[in-house]
């Protein structure tokens, strides 16, 4: 269930748009000095240029800043650290000038701030109020006894203690819980509540009636340990409902001259021809500008892409012109734009943020 980030306001303590990033780029003169810091705290060896050696701790910066894992964790994330020094270097050059350098970077950061824009993160503080005021308000005992049945539903006899794990689990930052699975919030929060419960408790049979009475002293609990210890959450939501697709499709030039960018950098054979395998990557690189999740981001969306393939035919391989292939891409664009028009897919996401925002990314920090 998508949560309504505007209820979400008095808990936060701000909120991510992208704006920071847009006042820092625009402003040439501020942008220019950060640049100017910038370059030199990475060219090490003061030469002018940055080798790809010298460029790693700005690519690494980014992908924190993006939320990625640090590199070498994750293939999937590994690609995107890739895809940024190619950015930098162009795919070929061994070192980089500052004019490039900057050039690369205020793209990158205005593609950061144009999606802040559009998917806002909340950063929530997570103190222990808005639960206690959960199970002490007029919908605790409906909502509490609707998540009960499902997990009696689930199975059929259960332990209380298995049963208050899996109610905690079901809760989310909107009752002032942070979100259960992540070890931080288990190990410090969950279990230390869990161990303070009255043991002679758990052997109860689980009714209704004992269920909501033990889950509430469990909750109080947790409430007081994040009294104790506030949790930060990042909260972010978004709807895929076509209309940045719309938008594109609607901008023809904007359209032809993105699908030519894509294409300078994708293989032709010895007659010009590009394989349809490269329809993927293609349409990878002109997601952001239709409002699109990368590929193997979004489960659904991914779904709703393969299925737009298939009615093409676009799995097979074959090698057709530029015109036929921009054309292909153009109609793969136009069936997911009418099946997101005709099913939206809404996706919520919370994160428990382990450390201070400040420091998460010290490249995108402007100098002192």
């Amino acid at each position: 269930m998508a949560t309504n980030t505007s209820s979400l306001k008095k808990k936060s303590e701000q909120v991510l748009d992208g704006s920071d990033i847009m006042e820092l780029v625009e402003n040439q003169e501020v942008f220019t000095s950060f640049v100017d810091h910038k370059f030199k705290e990475l060219d090490k060896d003061s030469d002018g240029h940055l080798s790809v050696k010298e460029l790693q701790p700005a690519v690494a910066d980014i992908g924190a800043a993006l939320g990625l894992p640090a590199q070498g964790s994750s293939p999937d994330s590994d690609h995107i650290y890739s895809e940024v020094l190619n950015e930098f270097t162009q795919g070929k050059q061994e070192k980089v000038s500052k004019t490039e350098f900057k050039e690369v970077l205020s793209d990158i950061l205005l593609g950061m701030a144009a999606g802040l824009k559009r998917d806002p993160i909340v950063i929530l503080r997570i103190d222990g109020e808005d639960l206690l005021e959960f199970i002490n308000g007029p919908s605790y005992e409906v909502e509490m006894l609707s998540v009960f049945s499902q997990i009696v539903s689930d199975d059929a006899v259960l332990p209380m203690r298995d049963c208050i794990v899996k109610a905690l689990e079901k809760l989310t930052v909107d009752q002032g819980m942070p979100p259960s699975p992540d070890s931080w919030v288990t190990s410090n929060i969950i279990e230390p509540a869990l161990q303070l419960w009255d043991g002679n408790n758990q052997e109860k049979l689980v009714s209704q009636e004992t269920f909501l009475e033990e889950f509430k002293k469990v909750a109080e609990r947790v409430a007081q340990n994040l009294k104790e210890q506030p949790v930060i959450v990042a909260h972010s939501e978004n709807t895929f409902d076509g209309s940045g697709i719309k938008r594109l499709l609607s901008n023809k030039f904007e359209l032809d001259k993105l699908l030519n960018t894509a294409l300078e950098n994708v293989p032709k054979d010895r007659n010009g021809k590009v394989s349809k395998e490269y329809l993927r990557v293609v349409l990878d690189v002109v997601a952001p500008s239709a409002s699109l999740p990368p590929i193997g981001a979004v489960e659904q969306i991914d779904k709703v892409v393969a299925e737009a393939f298939d009615m093409i035919n676009a799995d097979d391989g074959k090698a057709v012109k530029e015109d036929e292939f921009k054309k292909l891409l153009t109609e793969i664009l136009g069936s997911v734009m009418l099946q997101l028009e005709g099913n939206p897919i809404s996706i919520s996401s919370n994160s428990v943020v382990h450390e201070p925002l400040a420091s998460s990314s010290s490249l995108l920090q402007p100098s002192s």
